[in-house]
């Protein structure tokens, strides 16, 4: 009896084009947001839960705010970009090779990211946009994992750390991800730090009493950054952890690193934020992370000293 695979099923395949699918998404929403945040506008949402215009925040404290706003939104796309970066490398190449440590990447990585929508709890503030696209993304990120879990192919073992550059990438890479832990926290909790309300010249409570609503959205561009920075940098960390260092794995991680990396720092000079203790752990960061990217073996026959971390 000859096979008679239905049309979806072979369109599907294994589940990878359903991770790719995730993957190319959010790097569209990742270049929205950089484009609409860049525009210096509020997205239609914002507006009726403030009740009022980016042009009249604008008129506040010489824009400051506004612009603070902005210097998150922008990082935000950037981090989304980058998180689908690492997404298509990792379906590509690890996952294509059964190996099992990319597909529970997908699963620490993508499941961080999803539950982080849940930090709305924390500022009361659901962005409808936001959710839609959570409940749109989710069954096809679930559906790809269901699929591709028939391509793990072997048993996780512990990562081996191919040189210094292999090291550099490890260290920066659990960085990233603990930096988005800490600002997601902070978006949920207080959600400035006193380098921010230097910079913008004003107090929480002065923020509040211009609008009641401002402090819950710019509380939810904070955790919404920390939550897509903690998933990408997981991302990261498994792939430079367990990764098998290669042309494909450099390329990839430039091009994460360079929309990551770029938005978050060159858009604090572009507004005027460039207190040193605020934006000066984001550049050690990426000269570490670049760095590595440099120092990482050229192929993975090339000799390298081993740092094993079994015991």
């Amino acid at each position: 009896m000859q096979d008679d695979p239905g049309f979806l099923e072979t369109l599907i395949g294994d589940g990878r084009s359903l991770l790719n699918l995730v993957a190319l998404t959010l790097i569209g929403c990742g270049g929205f947001a950089i484009f609409q945040a860049a525009s210096g506008g509020f997205l239609p949402q914002d507006v009726a839960f403030l009740g009022m215009s980016a042009d009249q925040l604008c008129n506040m404290q010489g824009c400051r705010i506004l612009h603070f706003m902005v210097h998150d939104r922008v990082s935000f796309g950037g981090v989304m970009i980058a998180t689908g970066i690492m997404y298509l490398w990792l379906s590509e190449f690890p996952l294509r090779e059964r190996r099992t440590w990319a597909w529970w990447a997908f699963v620490v990585s993508g499941g961080c990211g999803f539950l982080s929508f849940l930090a709305y709890l924390g500022y009361g503030y659901l962005d409808t946009w936001h959710g839609a696209s959570t409940l749109v993304l989710l069954p096809l990120f679930i559906a790809g994992l269901w699929r591709t879990r028939t391509l793990r192919g072997d048993r996780v073992t512990r990562p081996q750390i191919r040189g210094i550059g292999q090291l550099l990438l490890v260290l920066s890479t659990f960085g990233i991800s603990m930096a988005g832990l800490t600002i997601m926290a902070v978006g949920m909790t207080r959600v400035f730090v006193p380098q921010d309300l230097d910079y913008m010249g004003i107090s929480a409570e002065r923020i509040r009493a211009i609008n009641v609503h401002l402090v819950p959205l710019i509380a939810h561009d904070r955790a919404g950054f920390g939550g897509a920075l903690f998933s990408c940098g997981l991302a990261m960390l498994f792939c430079t952890a367990f990764g098998t260092p290669s042309k494909s794995l450099r390329q990839a991680l430039l091009l994460a690193g360079v929309a990551g990396f770029t938005t978050a720092i060159v858009i604090h000079p572009v507004i005027g934020y460039t207190n040193v203790s605020h934006l000066g752990p984001a550049v050690f960061g990426c000269v570490v992370f670049f760095a590595g990217i440099i120092l990482l073996p050229r192929r993975a026959g090339e000799k390298v000293m081993v740092v094993s971390t079994e015991p």
